[in-house]
């Protein structure tokens, strides 16, 4: 089954593209567009109505650029709404959520940390997973800050450590051995992270997960594009010098009001 329509993804903003580059990597033929929705992040803070409110929003945005699969590259989008996007669209979507499972299924300490926004450690999906591993202590941590930093573009800055320091220290000293990375923004700390977590402390994030689901979903449902290779489409509403920054400047970015 051939289908060359692309594969839109949306995030809250830039964070998104730790999961895009995952999907780009495993499936280099696919054209993708990607929304970043600057302008309202964090939407962590945000209340569950307008959290679904901006999920619809983007949908439509990448409904009417064809799209044939939408990946909700965005943990509080995806805990608060994607039930409601898939009650609402003929179209598959595929979420990310925290990897409860990989990390307390391996755990040998029974410890692990969940670093996320407040959006998703509060929302029903996020609580119902956890209690399947009630074997395992989670130690659970709000993400205060950390989204704005990376979308000003302060991802290295002295605040950005110190944030880290305060938010981790704690989970070290409960003996974690597995820290699950619960926003799509964070895999771009994972560095400074690992200055901070002692070596045995494993970090798990949902990007590779995430690209093998949307390859099953292309296989069984929708269809592969038969192109050789396509350039990916980036739209961001807000300046879009961060999102370019964070690609390195390989690709244009496309600053739209949507």
């Amino acid at each position: 089954m051939t289908n060359n329509n692309p594969i839109g993804v949306f995030d809250s903003g830039i964070g998104g593209t730790s999961i895009w580059s995952a999907i780009h990597e495993l499936l280099p033929n696919e054209k993708t567009i990607y929304l970043a929705d600057s302008k309202n992040a964090p939407y962590g803070q945000k209340t569950k109505e307008e959290i679904v409110a901006l999920s619809k929003k983007n949908t439509d945005f990448l409904i009417a650029k064809n799209c044939k699969l939408i990946v909700v590259a965005c943990n509080t989008a995806t805990t608060n709404a994607i039930s409601e996007l898939r009650a609402n669209y003929d179209i598959p979507f595929i979420g990310i959520e925290p990897a409860i499972k990989p990390a307390a299924n391996n755990s040998k300490t029974q410890v692990i940390g969940i670093l996320a926004t407040k959006g998703t450690l509060n929302s029903e999906l996020f609580n119902k997973t956890a209690e399947m591993f009630h074997d395992t202590k989670i130690i659970e941590q709000v993400g205060h800050g950390l989204v704005q930093l990376i979308e000003d573009g302060n991802l290295n800055s002295p605040e950005m450590t110190q944030l880290l320091e305060s938010y981790l220290k704690p989970m070290i000293d409960a003996n974690i051995d597995y820290l699950v990375l619960g926003c799509s923004h964070y895999p771009y700390l994972i560095p400074q992270i690992k200055k901070i977590l002692p070596e045995h402390i494993q970090i798990i994030d949902s990007g590779e997960a995430v690209a093998r689901q949307t390859k099953n979903i292309l296989r069984e449902k929708v269809g592969f594009s038969d192109r050789e290779k396509s350039e990916p489409v980036f739209y961001v509403n807000s300046n879009p010098a961060v999102l370019k920054s964070i690609l390195n400047n390989k690709y244009d970015v496309i600053q739209k009001e949507f």
